[in-house]
């Protein structure tokens, strides 16, 4: 399991009961996690002194539970800054666990002795975009939720990342792809994110099992002749580090050589010096 493990603003400070009890910055919050399933003693006092709960509803979905928590704050990972706000279905603003990510593919990045020309799928509110801008690379970021493109922005603002080259886009990632292969545009890496279900802009479809591998196949046309990476995250059941790595072996390795690894993703927990699982990462390296 790969662990991000070197945050000082956040931590998982407990689990038990379906729910962990977590740090972020000076606040304290309670949300659900279904890999949650062990009935432990609630003794670490921040159980009760929690200041934003996230109640999960029977019928799906749920609601917030606030106690003294500002509507808006942020955190630090190493140089970036993060705005977070709780909304809907439980999340922030932020997959904490995503750093152990962030740190790898900069030092790539920082590596390389090269240019390096990003492109950011599902890129969400901007955790990998900012990273990769801070080692150097620029970026192309894409997310079909104007909302969260410019959430991606404000974080890359208060990074110190207002000037860099980052182009920020409104767009469906399926239609975008499609046309920046006809375009011949190239990138030296690209980052997705895939979520396990949505809907395009003309109601098409996406199911994680069923569309992610052909995907994956016209993303790689999307590659330079000298490739540095490529990430691919999944938070779907049933796409375990094996299902990533042989996607990968066989739309990546088999194109342009390079190797595969593919592990689960995690966060240590405070209290019993466990690691909490948190999803799976591909990574295609050169």
């Amino acid at each position: 399991m790969w662990i991000a493990e070197n945050w000082k603003d956040y931590e998982v400070i407990d689990t038990s009961s379906g729910e962990k009890l977590e740090r972020w910055g000076k606040y304290l919050l309670v949300r659900p996690d279904p890999q949650v399933i062990w009935n432990t003693p609630r003794n670490h006092s921040g159980w009760k002194k929690r200041n934003g709960h996230y109640h999960r509803s029977n019928k799906g979905g749920g609601e917030w539970e606030f106690f003294h928590l500002p509507e808006e704050w942020t955190i630090r990972y190493r140089e970036l800054v993060f705005h977070l706000k709780p909304f809907s279905f439980k999340h922030t603003g932020l997959f904490p666990e995503q750093a152990v990510n962030w740190d790898w593919f900069s030092a790539l990045i920082k590596n390389a002795g090269r240019p390096v020309k990003i492109l950011n799928l599902f890129a969400y509110t901007g955790g990998a975009t900012v990273s990769a801008a801070k080692a150097g690379a620029s970026v192309t970021h894409v997310d079909a939720s104007k909302g969260m493109v410019n959430w991606a922005k404000e974080n890359a603002a208060s990074s110190g990342l207002a000037d860099a080259p980052i182009r920020w886009l409104v767009d469906d990632c399926v239609k975008f792809v499609q046309r920046e292969i006809r375009r011949g545009n190239h990138y030296d890496a690209i980052i997705m994110d895939p979520p396990s279900y949505g809907r395009g802009p003309g109601g098409e479809i996406w199911k994680m099992e069923e569309s992610i591998f052909p995907f994956l196949t016209r993303v790689s046309e999307l590659l330079s002749d000298k490739p540095l990476f490529v990430l691919l995250n999944s938070y779907t059941t049933g796409l375990q580090p094996a299902v990533l790595s042989y996607m990968m072996n066989t739309v990546f390795t088999a194109r342009f050589g390079g190797h595969v690894e593919a592990q689960e993703i995690g966060l240590p927990v405070t209290e019993s010096s466990l690691f909490l699982p948190c999803g799976a990462s591909g990574r295609w390296i050169s």
